[in-house]
């Protein structure tokens, strides 16, 4: 029997754990915890790997295994690869050929302006806007491999075809709260800054905070982490439909 997409569940998204080690995860404006909503999003994985075991059909017990498709293999590996590197190589806490530049007070800057989140926002959006243009194609590009495929693969394809349009508006509103979640990391992290320095004559200096020990310089590598974790959880559905293409089926 295929088994789909890999079982995954909020509880052991990597994501999330993060957030909540934060302590982020609950946002005021709404009556639900972003941990649960984030969850029920995710759940939708599972409930293709129930649609791809329900719809198998029954035979001879023979077990045969699908050609592997080693052009999406390495498609996953290059998309995933890129966007990682994309999210650590951000020109000051690691340098290289930087795409999306990390923000940090320039110098002389006031404390008040340099502590300001909203360069930060940007930035995390640009990942958002960078990992989506990379996965999407991806995505359909390992949708149409499996639709070549059994009939439950295609089944599954096809599926997955629903639910990706059926979720998108979802998917981005939950990920689009990821980085307010953050703005709370960010504005405990300088709280404690603040708090650390009491009574300290010497003016505060926004080009200590990227040294390390700084905190903006913890917040920043926060940030990365977060940014990772959301990559893995967006190629999740991709990484299941690859998986489905190599999987035993029972016949």
């Amino acid at each position: 029997m295929a088994r789909g997409l890999p079982r995954t569940s909020f509880n052991s998204s990597r994501l999330v754990r993060l957030l909540a080690d934060f302590s982020v995860t609950e946002v005021a404006e709404s009556k639900q915890p972003f941990a649960e909503r984030l969850g029920q999003w995710l759940d939708f994985t599972d409930a293709m790997a129930l649609y791809s075991a329900l719809n198998e059909n029954p035979g001879s017990g023979t077990t045969t295994r699908p050609s592997a498709n080693p052009a999406i293999d390495e498609e996953f590996a290059r998309v995933r690869n890129a966007l990682a590197e994309s999210i650590t190589t951000d020109g000051v806490l690691k340098t290289g050929n930087v795409r999306i530049k990390l923000p940090i007070p320039a110098a002389h800057l006031a404390v008040e302006t340099a502590a300001d989140f909203s360069p930060y926002h940007r930035y995390y959006l640009a990942h958002q806007r960078d990992m989506a243009a990379g996965i999407g194609p991806l995505r359909g590009k390992a949708r149409a491999a499996l639709a070549g495929q059994s009939p439950a693969r295609q089944r599954l394809a096809a599926l997955d075809a629903v639910m990706d349009e059926a979720m998108a508006t979802r998917e981005r509103n939950l990920l689009s709260m990821v980085p307010l979640l953050l703005a709370k990391r960010f504005e405990h992290l300088y709280k404690a800054h603040q708090a650390a320095r009491g009574e300290t004559p010497v003016a505060d200096d926004p080009a200590q905070w990227m040294l390390p020990g700084g905190w903006l310089a913890a917040y920043c590598r926060d940030m990365q982490a977060v940014l990772l974790a959301e990559l893995d959880l967006r190629l999740e559905p991709v990484a299941g439909l690859i998986e489905a293409l190599g999987n035993e089926v029972t016949k």
